[in-house]
């Protein structure tokens, strides 16, 4: 049988404690409790968790020093930040100390269930994200081409709250996660070897994102299996080309993206894509 995952969780207010031990227990994880930060690095260092899932806010020691002491003690365990004091800063704090992920307080229990699975899940993740930039103006990431890695990525910025409504912060997050995948799965073939390089800039007038993967680009006249290129009359012929290749079904991405984003750029090459959301 494998082995029993077991998961500490640190927080002052116990009404997280009892709504995360409710989404905890339908998956059969073991849970423990501390309720400061100083407590909660005790236990850390008196037990090897698979992972740990910390409030920012704490007495005696807040969630982000937790964060960096865990990690310079047992450096394989994995943190979850999770806060209702959700700023850009303690997002970019949470991604250079290489936390697992990010989450905003009030949670979706099940969306919170689907990130502590991967968390759970996801093995040799220690370098996956490599911080090139870290104020909030200005964060550029180096990525593991593989899907994990991009998943976290998404997680993460989706947390920085911009000048936006939020139909439209949720748009463009969307096309964001399109296009990266895209060049995940088509640019690097989800090779983990490869890396993809991911930055997210703010201006004055708008959100830009850009996304540089290592493939050998493409012709976005030349994509027979994508929605890009079905004519009006057919508009899911790309659908019978994705069968036929084996690919799984979509190709609606670059489509999509063009959508949700008020511009969507591509460099000459074509594995350089640039998109970009102005403020209203």
């Amino acid at each position: 049988m494998a082995a029993e995952k077991t998961i500490l969780v640190v927080d002052d207010d116990a009404v997280v404690h009892q709504l995360l031990a409710a989404v905890l227990a339908p998956y059969g994880w073991r849970m423990d409790s501390a309720y400061s930060g100083p407590e909660g690095l005790s236990r850390a260092e008196a037990a090897s968790y698979d992972l740990v899932i910390t409030d920012v806010r704490m007495p005696g020691m807040d969630g982000l020093e937790l964060l960096r002491r865990i990690r310079q003690q047992r450096p394989d365990t994995k943190v979850l930040v999770m806060t209702a004091d959700s700023t850009p800063e303690n997002v970019i704090c949470s991604i250079r100390e290489h936390a697992f992920g990010y989450v905003s307080k009030p949670f979706s229990p099940s969306e919170v269930a689907e990130m502590i699975a991967q968390a759970l899940d996801t093995p040799a993740w220690q370098d996956d994200i490599e911080v090139l930039s870290a104020v909030p103006e200005w964060i550029a990431l180096r990525v593991r081409c593989r899907m994990e890695a991009a998943t976290r990525v998404i997680n993460f910025l989706r947390e920085i709250k911009v000048e936006l409504p939020d139909d439209q912060r949720e748009d463009i997050a969307t096309a964001f996660h399109e296009l990266l995948v895209n060049a995940v799965e088509h640019g690097a073939h989800s090779d983990p070897r490869k890396r993809l390089m991911v930055a997210y800039v703010k201006t004055t007038r708008a959100i830009l994102y850009y996304i540089s993967d290592p493939g050998p680009g493409f012709s976005r006249d030349d994509l027979p299996h994508a929605a890009l290129s079905n004519a009006p009359e057919a508009p899911m012929e790309h659908v019978e080309v994705r069968r036929e290749l084996g690919i799984r079904p979509g190709g609606f991405g670059i489509l999509l993206a063009r959508h949700l984003a008020d511009e969507v750029i591509y460099s000459e090459k074509g594995n350089e894509v640039l998109l970009i959301k102005y403020y209203t």
